[in-house]
């Protein structure tokens, strides 16, 4: 089998194996690596959770027998650390273990490292190729790639439609506050799962007052994200689900005294932190920067419509997932207007899963 097939083999594995670190290891990026002696795989790793070893030493470590090292080619979906973060430089690893070639999918965007990990090997001697699989990693790494390069997290805008393009009915004064169902259970289960995945979930004002969200992962198992909450006059009810202090939220308030004044009556919640903003000017840019300062790669915003629609309107987002449900309402909040790629289509029972791409995202 030609070299190449075999480093697209190589490298797929290494891609599969990163995948199982999503919504375990950011900020850092996902990324497996395997070793390879004979073409044959005598090691394989990937980078689990935040702050722990790094794929290309779990995969060189799993090696049984070290001497074959030296014979052997490293394959990593990522180009290897070169800075002491967490962990070590992985480069000195690799030139410790005599390791003499490194097959890399794509060159690393984060300013500490951006091709000196190449540059490194490739002054100790050791034969680097790059790009294999380069599109199909640069994906699996969105996130982390438009956090360093446009210096913002990666921005997922999520909700659920019906068949006549509206998210929401119209409230009645009296009614109670839950959410009205557009999606179905399997649709709701892998909301969570999504949920799961990013670093942080944002929702507006009314949303929380109409639906009362806990914005957590209950019905999926993995680590719940970070609640972000847009309440300018801090008028919700400190009963409001997003304010029990169960998990870390961010609370971003208006400069208006009302807010100010209320700021108060939370101090005695944990995990509560409110950030001051003028909601005049645009929170949209001021969140971003506020987020990425924090090292937060990625969120998703689960509503409302005015929420939403502020984000689209800046053209600040890259991904939609639209749920399409079977109902008629005739009358309610209409849904977002938008201009995307569509990426994908997905039928989940009943609903329907349109996924969109910004190509022309804004920085």
């Amino acid at each position: 089998m030609e070299q190449q097939k075999l480093d697209r083999i190589f490298m797929g594995r290494c891609l599969e194996l990163a995948q199982k670190g999503m919504g375990h290891v950011a900020p850092n990026p996902m990324v497996g690596a395997v070793v390879v002696y004979n073409n044959t795989i005598i090691g394989e790793g990937f980078h689990k959770e935040y702050g722990h070893e790094h794929a290309e030493r779990v995969a060189i470590n799993s090696v049984t027998d070290k001497s074959l090292l030296s014979q052997s080619t490293l394959y990593v979906s990522l180009e290897p650390c070169s800075h002491f973060g967490k962990t070590p430089p992985c480069t000195d690893l690799i030139k410790e273990s005599g390791i003499k070639k490194v097959v890399v999918s794509a060159k690393d965007p984060n300013p500490k490292v951006q091709g000196r990990g190449i540059e490194i090997l490739r002054k100790s001697g050791c034969e680097v190729v790059s790009g294999v699989m380069e599109k199909e990693g640069k994906e699996l790494n969105r996130r982390f790639f438009v956090y360093h390069i446009k210096k913002r997290p990666y921005i997922i805008l999520k909700w659920a439609q019906t068949l006549d393009g509206f998210i929401d009915a119209v409230r009645e004064p009296n009614q109670p506050i839950a959410p009205v169902w557009i999606s179905n259970e399997l649709a709701r289960t892998l909301t969570h799962r999504w949920r799961s995945e990013e670093q942080a979930i944002m929702v507006g004002t009314n949303t929380v007052a109409n639906d009362n969200p806990r914005l957590d992962v209950r019905l999926w198992s993995g680590r719940a994200p970070l609640r972000i909450v847009m309440d300018r006059l801090l008028r919700l009810p400190m009963e409001s689900h997003v304010y029990d202090g169960s998990l870390p939220s961010l609370v971003f308030i208006g400069n208006n005294s009302s807010a100010q004044a209320n700021k108060v009556n939370f101090a005695s919640i944990p995990n509560i932190e409110m950030i001051t903003t003028d909601f005049a000017k645009g929170i949209e840019t001021h969140v971003c920067k506020e987020l990425y300062e924090r090292e937060i790669i990625s969120f998703i915003i689960e509503g409302g419509a005015k929420l939403i629609n502020s984000f689209i309107k800046r053209n600040l987002w890259d991904e939609i997932r639209v749920f399409v449900g079977n109902d008629f309402f005739g009358d309610g909040v209409k849904a977002p207007s938008f201009q995307g790629t569509l990426h994908s289509f997905d039928q989940m029972g009943t609903n329907k899963l349109f996924t969109y791409r910004n190509l022309v995202a804004s920085s």
